[in-house]
């Protein structure tokens, strides 16, 4: 991705900000600087910018379980969200100004420790591409910040320099030319810092599908095209029941599920929907059903689904309707919504498709779940 040019400033030095980055840190620290720089403020202190770390990183950890540093390497940012979820009752979907304000107001001393170790590094190294001019000693990084920060405010045209060393209240001032430069490219270096990240998280979280769609709360979310589907099959079909809970689903109104939770595979695939009822839809939540338990009851709904596409002139008229929406990828509906399958033949298509994603999610700390009348079962 190319970056806006500047007859001014070194935009070779800042394309390699994020180059041999072994930690999310560097990321969110300059998405944090491009959060708040604005024409009227260009002065931060640290506490300011790891407050919005925390914030950009909350609903990919609490909701996703996105991992952010190297497997079996603790990761700060990624602690201390997980943290304050647990012991705060911060809900995934709390706004994000509700979670900065709460970081404000805290005085929990563990939290302001993480905060602590967070600007340990890479507030000094982010820059480190553009170290031209300065020689930094190998025993600097780990010794006095200030002898450290006079070396580095050596360095002509930096992003940022330091104006105050006092902890969490040490305060950066970006150079006026790169505010400018921030300010009036902030849209483009976001999409190219998210970029980054994608990347990074891929790395970091190799079976985890649809990172893209996990870096941040989804605008909005369109299943009553599916809900419409499957309720005009158990029209045709009223005795249809529920997976979970045996109800008969033609006295309900019902609710689409993710078999495999959303939260997982941020996506609405038509192989991995049905039909439940609210209350059982809300008990699940985003747990994971007991594959022993369940399976073969969805596999059988999802197969007289099938049966009737191939059967009812109506419902293949709605799954025409549908697929485009529900179905991205051409090899699975080949495979799975072929003419001519027997119910065997279409569990086991089912299960080769379903089975790796429902391994991975719980391999990513989704917990298993099954209902009892309205009690999560873990």
């Amino acid at each position: 991705m190319q970056l806006p040019y500047s007859d001014e400033l070194n935009i070779g030095y800042l394309s390699k900000l994020f180059e041999n980055t072994s930690n999310c840190y560097k990321f969110f620290w300059f998405q944090a600087i491009l959060e708040k720089v604005d024409s009227a403020k260009c002065r931060f202190t640290f506490d300011e910018l790891i407050n919005e770390m925390i914030a950009d990183a909350w609903y990919m950890v609490t909701e996703y379980h996105l991992r952010l540093g190297p497997l079996g390497v603790t990761d700060n940012l990624e602690e201390v969200v997980k943290y304050i979820h647990k012991n705060y009752g911060l809900i995934s979907n709390t706004k994000r100004e509700n979670i900065i304000k709460f970081l404000e107001d805290s005085e929990d001393k563990r939290i302001a420790k993480y905060k602590s170790d967070l600007t340990l590094n890479v507030p000094y190294r982010l820059q480190v591409p553009f170290y031209d001019e300065i020689n930094i000693k190998q025993s600097m990084w780990n010794g006095s910040k200030k002898i450290l920060t006079d070396e580095i405010n050596r360095q002509k045209r930096l992003i940022y320099y330091f104006a105050l060393i006092a902890g969490l209240k040490t305060e950066i001032e970006i150079d006026s030319l790169w505010s400018d430069y921030l300010v009036r490219n902030k849209d483009i270096l976001k999409g190219w810092a998210q970029l980054k990240l994608i990347q990074y998280l891929q790395n970091k979280n190799p079976s985890v599908p649809g990172i893209a769609d996990k870096i941040e709360a989804p605008s909005s979310r369109n299943i009553e095209r599916v809900r419409k589907y499957w309720n005009l099959i158990i029209q045709i079909d009223p005795s249809l029941r529920d997976i979970y809970g045996d109800v008969d689903l033609a006295d309900e109104n019902i609710s689409v599920d993710h078999f495999v939770p959303w939260q997982y595979v941020a996506h609405d695939e038509l192989w991995n929907l049905h039909p439940t009822t609210k209350s059982i839809n809300s008990s699940k939540s985003n747990l994971l059903p007991s594959w022993e338990l369940y399976f073969n009851s969805l596999g059988s709904l999802e197969y007289r689904a099938y049966e009737l596409k191939n059967e009812n002139e109506a419902v293949a008229h709605e799954f025409l309707k549908i697929a485009p929406y529900h179905l991205n990828n051409q090899e699975i509906r080949n495979q799975l919504y072929a003419d001519g399958l027997d119910k065997n033949t279409f569990i086991e298509r089912l299960e080769h498709v379903i089975k790796p994603v429902y391994e991975s999610a719980h391999m990513s700390g989704f917990k298993e779940w099954s209902y009892n009348g309205g009690k999560n079962i873990q």
